[in-house]
């Protein structure tokens, strides 16, 4: 069976879980180190979720919750299942528990992107459901 839980303590065993998935979420993010993966979950605008399942770590979710002057806002980043868990739910399961906890933390919207290409994680989005929004997103790198 499938877990959702919330990281609240990072060791090297989540680190090394951590950087396993990484690579299957993006090919240009580095390895973190211990020091990167605690001031993520050490921030107040940072929940890390894990999903778990058979005694390891099959999946990741980044929820970002922040007051802005129109309300509470959240944002969801960094989703990924490892390649060998996909077709279990863990996606919707770690997506599902991001919202509940964006709710319960007063934001009113909760947004996230994802590639055209990423056409199952888009199938997920909408049967959780997210509306897709005729929007721009713009990056300005540094």
């Amino acid at each position: 069976m499938t877990q959702v839980h919330i990281v609240k303590v990072v060791d090297e065993e989540l680190l090394t879980q951590v950087n396993h998935l990484l690579p299957q979420l993006s090919s240009s993010a580095p390895a973190l180190t211990l020091e990167e993966l605690r001031d993520a979950v050490q921030s107040s605008a940072i929940t890390l979720f894990v999903a778990r399942h058979e005694e390891r770590t099959v999946g990741m979710l980044t929820l970002a919750v922040f007051r802005i002057p129109t309300g509470i806002r959240a944002w969801i980043e960094d989703v990924v299942v490892d390649a060998d868990a996909r077709g279990l739910g863990v996606g919707a399961l770690l997506t599902t528990s991001a919202l509940a906890h964006a709710k319960q933390s007063g934001a009113t919207t909760v947004d996230l992107t994802s590639r055209p290409s990423r056409e199952a994680a888009n199938a997920l989005y909408r049967r959780v459901g997210f509306v897709q929004r005729e929007t721009n997103v713009y990056r300005f790198n540094l």
